[in-house]
């Protein structure tokens, strides 16, 4: 058999395995959820191995001579000592300079893209100038930097922000102002609940793609025949269940 045919074949049946799991949980789904986990840690731990092992460890130091990098090499045996109760503090050292270092990595990263961002993106003119003298006022949406977006921007983080500021009571122009920055928080969830609900569309469209590229006959028609089999084994399961006799509590 063709290989591409047997991939198409096991593909099809664990897509299947996993879309049983719309009628109830069954030994069949959890077949496939236990092969998909044990696959991609198996295939974590063979990257991770040869990438960093081999390629970023064993093949510089034995080739191109780079002693420097037995240091990370005796931070990260310095981590196993974990598993060992005697040396175990020496862990400690270890992760202390992996968070250190993580911790100086993430911080202004985060800072420049969460607060200076967004502190430059409010700041920006509402007026642009037109050549050598003049000032226009641009009405493009779609210029993230036109006149009407920062204007949008700046009435977007002074509502949030007042909306947070409890010291002041929310009524009158201030509830106006508080509600503005409910309406703009709700289209920032919203956005990005509907980017996630996207995403997972995505990947049913996938296998829903591949179900019906794979009915075709020159792979031998793997949908047709193992949504058969799935659905037969299915309510075999379903009549065992139901003829097994009650569990006493």
């Amino acid at each position: 058999m063709d290989a591409t045919v047997l991939g198409a074949w096991v593909a099809t049946g664990l897509t299947l395995c996993i879309f049983s799991f719309l009628y109830k949980d069954n030994p069949l789904f959890k077949l496939a959820e236990h092969l998909y986990v044990g696959v991609s840690v198996g295939y974590t731990i063979v990257k991770a191995y040869d990438t960093v092992i081999v390629h970023l460890i064993v093949k510089p130091i034995v080739e191109q001579g780079e002693i420097a990098l037995l240091i990370p090499v005796a931070i990260g045996m310095l981590m196993l000592t974990r598993y060992v109760p005697k040396a175990a503090w020496l862990s400690r050292y270890a992760f202390a300079f992996i968070v250190g270092v993580g911790s100086g990595l993430a911080i202004p990263r985060t800072i420049s893209s969460f607060i200076l961002k967004q502190v430059e993106d409010t700041v920006r003119p509402l007026l642009s100038l037109a050549g050598g003298d003049g000032m226009t006022f641009s009405m493009n949406l779609l210029d993230p930097s036109s006149s009407i977006n920062v204007i949008i921007i700046l009435i977007g983080v002074i509502s949030v922000l007042f909306y947070f500021f409890f010291s002041i009571e929310h009524s009158g122009p201030g509830k106006v102002v508080a509600k503005t920055g409910v309406m703009f928080l709700m289209i920032a969830f919203g956005a990005a609940f509907g980017y996630t609900v996207m995403a997972r569309m995505s990947l049913l469209i996938g296998r829903l793609t591949d179900l019906i590229e794979f009915s075709d006959a020159s792979y031998g028609r793997p949908t047709l025949w193992l949504l058969i089999v799935t659905i037969g084994m299915l309510i075999v399961l379903s009549r065992r269940t139901q003829g097994k006799p009650p569990q006493e509590s």
